[in-house]
Order: C-alpha cells, then structure tokens, then sequence
C-alpha cells in the first residue's frame, strides 16, 4: 500500500431528493453518491466523512467531508471540474483541499452555522427552498428569545428522542433573527449540534413569535429538558447548513 493522502472537500447540494446525508440501506444519499463518483474517478474504492449529517431533505450551501487516497491529486481545479461533469446537477463541488493526514471533518469542526428561511408572503418560487407564513410575528421578541440560548448548554428538549449522542450539551455562538425582503432567516452557530436541534428551536421561537409563548415559558421549555415541552418541528425544506469552521493547523 502506498502512501495515503489526505483532502477535504467543500460541496453544496439541494438535499430535496436524498434521504439526508448519511449512506442508509435501500435510500439515496449524498454520501453515497459521493462515494460512487470518486471511487470511479480514482479508481480505488473511496469512503467519504462528513462533517456531519442532514436529515432528509436539508440543504447544504456548504458541506465539508474528507477523503483519503493513494493518489496524489496535482490539479485540484481540474479535478473538480471532472467530479462536477460527473456529478447530479443537485451536488456541486466547490474545492478540495490537501489537509493534514490526522485532520477529520467531523471531530476538528469548531463550529457550524446553519440557517432557517421563511417565506413572509406566498411566493411559488420559494415553495421548495423556505416555509410559508403569512401571519403576524413579533420579530424582536423572537430575538429577545433566541438570546436567551447562550445562557444554556443542555438542549435536551429540542433533541430527537433516542439518538446515539453520548451528551445534548451544545455551546451557541449565535443565535439571531433577520428579514432579509420578504424572507425571515434565523440564524444559528455552535460547536455542534443534535439531531432536529434546529428546526426544533426553530419552531419553538415561532410560538414567541406568534404571541403563543412568552420568554419565560421558552426559557421553562429548555429547563424542563423535555422534547414534549417544545414546539413542533419545522419542515426540512428550509433548513441549510451554511459553514463550518475548522482550525488553521490542520491545513
């Protein structure tokens, strides 16, 4: 065996027709069309990490997985260029990007950024990419809301219940609401997160919005450390993740 090279990737796709990013049985995933693609061009069996999982119909405006091979990729641009001819339209490679052989997608993430749309008006061009809501929403007092997360680490409540996460604790760097035209898009970082965290808070910060819920009672529902406490879980159409931050010695 010859020596290994080790490459992070930076990819985006429209998460609308894949069962999430992780390879499943009898389900298309991006995993494994990325798996399939590079394993064909370097003509060596290849397995893809990924940074971390979306669920079923979640969009990435930026993925990063790593890659190892005995390959030495010279030209990384016209490597690309291959992979995205080979590519579903729905996927697209942005860079690959030589890293240290001990660097990891998933465990030197820093942290991750991800971003939920919401369309303020009827619009048939957003159908697919935000949620639909008409009505009134008190946007400050979601913003007063979502303030309140940096003062908790323990999210039990807007986990899915029985994931194979060892801790529910997260560390929020950002949480904010902001209209962006006739979209309103919350966005939030943090060093990880848990399985239908996002659209789970999401959905909560809705019921503040609405009138439904007062800062307080959002603040109980954290404290009850109770999936039932929250509120619904958003639809995944609207969801992106956005980044990833890794540290610069791994590079």
């Amino acid at each position: 065996m010859g020596i290994i090279h080790r490459y992070f990737i930076y990819l985006s796709y429209n998460g609308k027709k894949y069962h999430g990013w992780q390879i499943q049985p009898n389900a298309n995933s991006v995993q494994q069309v990325l798996e399939n693609c590079f394993s064909t061009l370097l003509s060596e069996k290849t397995a893809i990490t990924g940074a971390g999982r979306t669920d079923t119909g979640v969009h990435a405006k930026l993925m990063v997985a790593h890659f190892d091979t005995e390959n030495i990729i010279d030209n990384p641009k016209t490597f690309v260029g291959k992979l995205n001819s080979f590519l579903p339209r729905d996927i697209a490679i942005q860079k690959i990007v030589p890293v240290s052989n001990n660097a990891h997608a998933r465990f030197d993430a820093v942290s991750r950024t991800y971003e939920y749309h919401i369309s303020l008006q009827k619009n048939p061009f957003l159908n697919e990419f935000a949620y639909q809501y008409t009505g009134q929403l008190d946007i400050q007092k979601m913003n007063e809301a979502a303030a309140t997360l940096f003062d908790y680490i323990d999210f039990t409540s807007f986990s899915k219940l029985h994931t194979d996460a060892k801790t529910n604790n997260c560390k929020i760097m950002k949480a904010v609401w902001e209209q962006r035209g006739e979209t309103l898009v919350f966005t939030i970082q943090a060093d990880r997160f848990l399985r239908n965290m996002v659209r789970s808070v999401v959905g909560t910060l809705l019921e503040v919005g609405k009138g439904k819920m007062s800062i307080d009672e959002f603040k109980n529902v954290i404290e009850k450390k109770d999936r039932c406490a929250a509120g619904i879980s958003m639809p995944a159409q609207a969801l992106y993740l956005v980044d990833i931050q890794y540290p610069e010695h791994i590079f």
